[in-house]
């Protein structure tokens, strides 16, 4: 199994990215395809130790690279050398299984739609956030891909989030949710109304509607809104979860009294941070296309790139693209729909 990496992709360069590919081989065996610079790449490797003749390590170069503010479609147009652009190329030409980047996330959609296109019958691709909660993982459709969706839309994300809750997440029969303002089936916008009746009768294991404080406590395995929605909610938890850890800590460092109970705690809040943290998940697929892509967060550390790498790997073998492919072949013919 191998995956493209593109090396340059994040917030801080090449450094993570080496690293965490030099992780998921050793950890996971993969093997790699490193986008980027060339030089500068096996300049990162020869300083971990790694030779020249690794055969796990294949670098190919790539002059040029998205900047994280660029405009994604036209960045990626201009910049056909880019290394996002070609470790899609690389994937959809059968060099690597799937390809992996932490940099520009509308690059990234780009560039996975113009090398591997869209699935026949797919709507809209989208991006499926795991949410980390006390009962494992929660996935979030869209996280940010589509700002406006039709209910249908909706529907696909349903049908494609059950079927990676399933053969990624390990969860045997994955619930649903509808992301809106209560649990009622009358309440919420138009979108999560005109859903509301497709979703139930889709073939998906649909609990109905949830509400944004159901997302982290993991009531469904699967939460399907729109992407502003979506984008919205990942990030006001993300700054929660960071303010919270960080009043948290200023208060238990206020004191020798409070400071003295963190040495028996220690292990308790490490084992908590690790379990909230998305490194610990890597990055979130790009389903809906025709092939595998997965958005990493622009801070991804190693261990995030690392696990980005392995999820990529485990969706290239759980042959997703293909099943996605044919699931949502049944929204175009409602009266033959089967349970997924």
């Amino acid at each position: 199994m191998r995956v493209a990496l593109d090396a340059v992709g994040g917030d801080f360069g090449l450094s993570p990215n080496i690293e965490g590919a030099i992780q998921a081989a050793n950890a996971f065996g993969v093997e790699l395809l490193l986008v980027g610079p060339a030089d500068k790449i096996r300049a990162e490797l020869s300083a971990r130790g790694v030779s020249d003749k690794d055969p796990r390590y294949e670098v190919l170069d790539a002059p040029d690279c998205v900047g994280m503010e660029e405009e994604p479609a036209s960045a990626c147009r201009a910049k056909p050398n880019a290394s996002i652009m070609i470790a899609a190329k690389a994937a959809a030409e059968g060099r690597a299984a799937g390809f992996v980047s932490a940099g520009n996330s509308g690059a990234t959609m780009v560039a996975a739609l113009f090398h591997f296109k869209r699935l026949p019958g797919v709507l809209r691709p989208a991006i499926a956030c795991p949410v980390p909660t006390p009962k494992g993982v929660t996935l979030l459709l869209d996280a940010g891909a589509n700002v406006d969706c039709k209910p249908w839309h909706l529907v696909q994300f349903a049908m494609m989030g059950t079927l990676l809750a399933r053969h990624v997440y390990g969860v045997p029969e994955p619930t649903v949710g509808l992301l809106s303002i209560g649990e009622e089936e009358g309440k919420g916008n138009d979108l999560s109304k005109e859903a509301f009746p497709l979703l139930r009768s889709a073939g998906v294991n649909f609990f109905g509607c949830v509400e944004g404080r159901d997302v982290p406590a993991g009531k469904t395995d699967v939460v399907v809104c729109d992407g502003f929605v979506g984008n919205v909610l990942i990030k006001t938890m993300e700054g929660t979860a960071m303010i919270m850890v960080a009043q948290l800590k200023t208060e238990l460092m206020s004191s020798w009294r409070y400071r003295l109970p963190l040495l028996f705690l220690r292990g308790p809040f490490s084992r908590l941070k690790r379990k909230m943290s998305y490194d610990e998940y890597g990055g979130a697929p790009l389903v809906g296309v025709n092939g595998v892509a997965i958005v990493s967060h622009g801070s991804s550390n190693a261990r995030a790139i690392a696990n980005a790498i392995r999820v990529a790997a485990k969706t290239a073998e759980a042959g997703l693209p293909k099943a996605f492919k044919e699931v949502v072949a049944r929204t175009a013919a409602p009266e033959e729909r089967v349970p997924i």
